[in-house]
C-alpha cells in the first residue's frame, strides 16, 4: 500500500499532466524585467496572455529623481484598464484574462532631465483543469481504497507550490526595494560629498581672503625718512 502511494505521487509530481484534445500552447511563464527608461521617452511592452486566467502586474520605480512614472493596462482589445500617472509603484489585477497580447506602458515624458530606472514582474495563474489530472489518477490509483486519498496529496502539493510561488514573489519584491534604497542612499551620499566640497571651497576662499585682508592692515605704505 506504502509503495503504491509513493509510485502515485512521484508520478503525479514527476510527470508531465496528460494532454486532454491534443497537443496546448504550453503554460505562460512569470517574468520580471529591469530597464532604463530615459527622459522625454514612453516605452511599451507586450505580454501574451492565456483566457480565463489571474495576471498580476506590478511595478516600482527603483531609481531617478522624483521616482515616479506613468503607467498604463490596456487589454488585447485595446480596452484601457488601469491609468495611473506620476506614481513610484503600484499592483494590479487582471482576472479572468482574455486570450491575446496585453499592453504594459511607462511613461516618462513629464521628465525632461531624470531618466528613470524601472522593474516590473508579470504574474500568472491559470486556473487547473481537473481533467489534466485525472489520467494520472486512473492510471495510478488500484482497485482498492488507499488510505490516503490521491485529492488530498495533490492539494498538499498545491499548496505548498503557491506558497513558494509566493515566497519567490515577495523576495523579489525585497530585492527590488533594497534597490531602490540603495540608490537613494548613493543619490544623497553624491549630494552631501558635493555640497561638502563646496563648503570647504568656500571656506578655504575666506581663509584666503582674512590673511591677505589682515596683511594689508599691517602693511605700512608710507615711505621711511632717510
Amino acid at each position: 500500500m506504502a509503495a503504491r502511494m509513493a509510485l502515485a505521487l512521484a508520478l503525479w509530481v514527476l510527470l508531465p499532466p496528460a494532454e486532454v484534445g491534443g497537443g496546448g500552447p504550453p503554460p505562460i511563464q512569470d517574468g520580471e524585467f529591469t530597464f532604463l527608461l530615459p527622459a522625454g521617452r514612453k516605452q511599451c511592452f507586450y505580454q501574451s496572455a492565456p483566457a480565463n486566467a489571474s495576471l498580476e502586474a506590478e511595478y516600482q520605480v527603483i531609481g531617478g529623481a522624483g521616482l515616479d512614472v506613468d503607467f498604463t493596462l490596456e487589454s488585447p482589445q485595446g480596452v484601457l484598464l488601469v491609468s495611473e500617472a506620476r506614481k513610484a509603484d503600484g499592483v494590479h489585477t487582471v482576472e479572468p484574462t482574455e486570450a491575446g497580447d496585453y499592453r504594459l506602458c511607462f511613461d516618462n515624458s513629464f521628465s525632461t532631465i531624470s531618466e528613470k530606472l524601472v522593474f516590473f514582474e508579470l504574474i500568472f495563474d491559470s486556473l487547473q483543469d481537473d481533467e489534466e489530472v485525472e489520467g494520472w489518477a486512473e492510471a495510478v490509483e488500484p482497485e482498492e481504497m488507499l488510505d490516503v486519498k490521491m485529492e488530498d496529496i495533490k492539494e498538499s502539493i498545491e499548496t505548498m507550490r503557491t506558497r513558494l510561488e509566493r515566497s519567490i514573489q515577495v523576495l523579489t519584491l525585497l530585492r527590488a526595494l533594497e534597490a531602490r534604497d540603495r540608490n537613494l542612499q548613493e543619490g544623497n551620499l553624491e549630494r552631501v560629498n558635493f555640497w561638502s566640497a563646496v563648503n570647504v571651497a568656500v571656506l578655504l576662499l575666506v581663509a584666503v581672503l582674512q590673511v591677505c585682508t589682515l596683511k594689508r592692515f599691517f602693511q605700512d605704505k608710507h615711505p621711511m625718512p632717510t
